[in-house]
């Protein structure tokens, strides 16, 4: 590692040195705590910001992007900054031209890593910056950089974990080409069929995210080229980050390079391996971010959305079997059947429980369904004669009472993260 003091402070900003590192290898980092989500502090040691710019051969636009982004931020942005220039294994005059700039320039530096990939790029450099919020965009700057302050605000507030840039916004400006427009809207079509993604666009290059979620997110994050932004993001939705998307005004660079071949069909292999990957339960969900996850709230709300479900369930199998299984009959096979489904959703939806452990929580839920089943069996035997109406109300409440019961007991008991993380 080189480290080259620069002069003092300016603009009001902590003074940080210019930096020209060469990272050899990439360390695994261990994730660290979760804080409470709370606003970040503008009076650390380290820099409100950091923003990185990923290159490879970039050596004719890299210059005048970054004296134009800091510029901006000098003028624009309220609180202390960094800009990075990520190097990854250019063979023009990239690397010298960032050198040059972090010399020059308080509050840059420049990383270089010999092995090439911009998600390998992100990656390195997150996981090693003491900022609090970490941005990127690509160095073109096809982004307005009026987005940029919208962009970061959510996050250091607290409201949001993740912001990106959406070209697929309603009120996004986009000028650029059809051929790349319908390519766009066809692979986040793909992404809401395949992995049921809520986002609009996964692959806009201006994005950014807290230090402390980027910290639990990477260490999962596996792919080191362009589909690092759909991983990354797709991780985040579903260990129940909040996703903040900002409409932006975008400008296609007619001079870029990307491989639009090679690039999508590594997004499909990319596609492919979460695909797999959540369906066997080897992607850890179930340890990321438990603090989104277990809002009591949230899984009022899931649980409740099931429970609806269930419930209609139950009366309608309850009534096709009343004729031939008698009341009694008819209860403990709706019951039984629904409380089998009741259980494997909130499971998977409500507690966001995946992988080992099936047999185990359908057994503890079959003990929850018996409590359940005494409740609405002791209801029934106290109908005085047979009555369709009476005894469907009955139903009803003692049901509503096994519910509750039932929340209580799959989240204390059955799907309690202590258990489940052991």
């Amino acid at each position: 590692m080189r480290i080259r003091p620069t002069a003092g402070a300016q603009h009001g900003h902590i003074e940080y040195p210019a930096r020209s590192v060469i990272v050899r290898g990439m360390t695994a980092i261990s994730a660290l705590p979760t804080p409470a989500r709370a606003p970040v502090s503008t009076t650390g040691p380290g820099p409100v910001l950091d923003v990185v710019i990923p290159v490879h051969n970039e050596e004719a636009d890299l210059e005048p992007c970054i004296r134009r982004l800091y510029a901006h931020l000098t003028g624009q942005f309220p609180y202390s900054f960094r800009v990075t220039i990520a190097d990854n294994a250019s063979t023009d005059g990239t690397w010298r031209i960032a050198e040059a700039l972090a010399a020059e320039l308080p509050d840059v530096q420049a990383v270089r890593l010999e092995q090439k990939g911009r998600g390998r790029a992100l990656h390195t450099v997150w996981l090693a910056s003491d900022a609090q919020v970490l941005a990127y965009m690509d160095v073109d700057l096809s982004t307005d950089l009026a987005a940029l302050w919208p962009l970061v605000a959510p996050l250091m507030s607290g409201h949001s974990d993740v912001a990106i840039g959406s070209r697929l916004a309603r009120s996004a400006r986009v000028v650029r080409g059809a051929k790349r427009e319908f390519i766009s809207r066809c692979y986040n079509m793909l992404l809401r069929g395949t992995l049921a993604v809520r986002f609009s666009d996964a692959q806009c290059g201006f994005k950014a995210i807290r230090a402390d979620v980027a910290h639990e997110l990477l260490p999962h994050v596996v792919d080191t080229g362009w589909f690092f932004d759909t991983e990354l993001l797709v991780l985040a939705q579903r260990a129940g980050a909040r996703i903040h998307e900002v409409p932006v005004d975008w400008v296609d660079d007619p001079d870029s390079r990307v491989d639009i071949v090679a690039t999508a069909l590594a997004d499909l292999r990319g596609i492919a391996r979460l695909v797999k990957g959540f369906s066997k339960g080897t992607i850890p969900i179930g340890q990321l971010r438990d603090r989104p996850r277990n809002s009591l709230g949230r899984q009022l709300l899931s649980f409740g959305a099931i429970g609806i479900v269930s419930t209609v369930a139950y009366l309608v199998l309850f009534s096709l079997l009343r004729g031939g299984l008698g009341a009694q009959g008819a209860n403990f096979v709706a019951l039984l059947v629904t409380a089998i489904g009741n259980t494997a959703a909130n499971r998977r939806m409500t507690f966001g429980v995946r992988g080992s452990g099936v047999v185990r929580h359908q057994f503890e839920g079959l003990m929850v369904f018996a409590l359940g089943l005494g409740l609405t069996s002791g209801a029934l035997a106290l109908v005085p004669a047979p009555n369709h109406l009476l005894e469907m109300t009955v139903l009803i409440a003692a049901n509503l009472a096994a519910t509750l019961l039932r929340f209580l007991l799959l989240r204390v008991w059955v799907f309690n993260p202590a258990r489940t993380r052991s």
